[in-house]
């Protein structure tokens, strides 16, 4: 399915679980989204409504997908090898803006994205040295890289009359892994993020250092929550996905009998 469609489908499914949660008197005391879930970390904190969230989506995927059909590449997953030393390969291999760093997901959980070439340049690399693992992920396109510079560049046009406000609660960004608070220096960094990549394991720091004691992942799946833990949110935090009302009930339960 088109990311146009995708993107708004999951960024409005997302509210509507938050709103059910707020509801209940559950809100947050801080924010953060993986990729898309930025844009629903948007409006969590006030920045945007969520009318300006699902439009800002669709958007976003629309130029996706329009930047998919204009160059060959997607992303790739590397596990089980630190960050140094794909910084390291990459680095090696001479080839900037060709095949770039995506996400920082973890201590041992690495995405790449580039030329498919490159790719698989990449991967044998790793195999031949048997260094860890590799696998091409099931995307359209090479997100979070340069690649894709003038559909970024396009949304920075789109989104430049839509009013972002300051957030009510700490709102850390994948680029930079820490709270900002200005509206236009987050306006930039949620444009910016469609060719930088996603400090995930960065801003799971962040929020270690705020001492959070419950995790909510709100939204399709339950990958973020596995990774929380791989990035040392300790077993005295609980967690709870929120991504279905039979998890919102869960949560709602927990919380509030608290």
């Amino acid at each position: 399915m088109k990311a146009r469609y995708v993107q708004p489908l999951l960024v409005a499914v997302s509210l509507g679980y938050l709103r059910h949660l707020r509801n209940a008197g559950i809100t947050p005391d801080v924010v953060v989204g993986h990729s898309l879930g930025e844009i629903t970390a948007l409006a969590a904190s006030g920045v945007v409504s969520d009318r300006e969230a699902v439009a800002i989506a669709a958007k976003r995927g629309e130029l996706m997908d329009a930047a998919a059909q204009q160059c060959d590449g997607t992303m790739m997953a590397v596990l089980f090898i630190s960050l140094d030393k794909v910084e390291q390969i990459l680095a090696e291999m001479d080839a900037p803006d060709k095949i770039v760093l995506a996400n920082d997901n973890a201590p041992d959980q690495i995405v790449v994205s580039g030329d498919n070439n490159l790719l698989d340049q990449f991967a044998h690399w790793i195999s031949h040295e048997k260094l860890g693992k590799c696998r091409k992920l099931v995307v359209s396109g090479p997100w979070h890289s340069p690649f894709i510079r003038g559909a970024r560049m396009q949304f920075e046009d789109w989104a430049e009359p839509i009013t972002f406000r300051k957030p009510g609660v700490p709102l850390v960004m994948n680029a930079t892994a820490k709270p900002e608070a200005h509206p236009t220096t987050i306006k930039h960094l949620v444009t910016w993020q469609l060719t930088a990549p996603v400090f995930w394991r960065e801003c799971m720091e962040t929020i270690k250092t705020m001492n959070a004691d419950t995790l909510l992942e709100v939204g399709p799946g339950r990958v973020l929550s596995g990774l929380a833990r791989v990035n040392g949110l300790k077993k005295d935090v609980s967690v709870f996905n929120v991504n279905n009302m039979r998890g919102v009930e869960q949560a709602v339960g927990a919380l509030t009998s608290a």
